[in-house]
């Protein structure tokens, strides 16, 4: 018999689930993603106000090498504060000046029902952008994300499956 199990949210009402990609296009971009792994693991390990859980080694592909990691935040505003503060401050300046090869992507899904993504030098589509049309990013993640967010949890759909 299987154990089957779901997640009590009610206590997550404001919960953010953030996922991250990095693509290598080039072998230099291949070396800054070998040695992202490490910075990755010390900034989760932080335990940043608000990190409720860090899965940092997910493989999406292998040619290209294509990695990521999915983050669990209490909420967007825990989220936002880190993405401004470092080291996240000093990595998200570095890749903009220069991607050296390397395609970047995120999509945050929030527990209210807002969604949000950017798609940084990507040669080939991936998550939403295989499917909405696309457009220049524009605004904080924070900003775009509360576009969609619903007010109350109890605008949510109910039910179990």
């Amino acid at each position: 018999m299987l154990k089957r199990e779901a997640p009590d949210f009610s206590g997550c009402p404001n919960l953010v689930v953030m996922m991250l990609g990095m693509r290598a296009r080039t072998l230099r971009a291949f070396r800054r993603l070998a040695g992202f792994g490490r910075k990755i693991e010390a900034a989760s390990g932080a335990r940043p106000d608000g990190l409720l859980h860090a899965d940092n080694a997910i493989i999406y592909g292998l040619y290209p090498l294509h990695v990521g990691m999915r983050w669990y935040w209490r909420d967007i505003d825990a989220l936002e504060a880190w993405a401004k503060s470092e080291p996240h401050r000093l990595w998200w300046s570095q890749i903009m000046a220069d991607s050296g090869g390397t395609e970047f992507w995120h999509e945050t899904y929030h527990m209210r029902g807002g969604m949000e993504a950017i798609y940084l030098d990507m040669t080939k589509p991936i998550g939403f952008a295989n499917f909405m049309p696309m457009a220049p990013a524009r605004g904080t993640m924070a900003s775009r994300h509360k576009e969609w967010a619903s007010p109350s949890v109890g605008d949510l759909p109910t039910g179990q499956s």
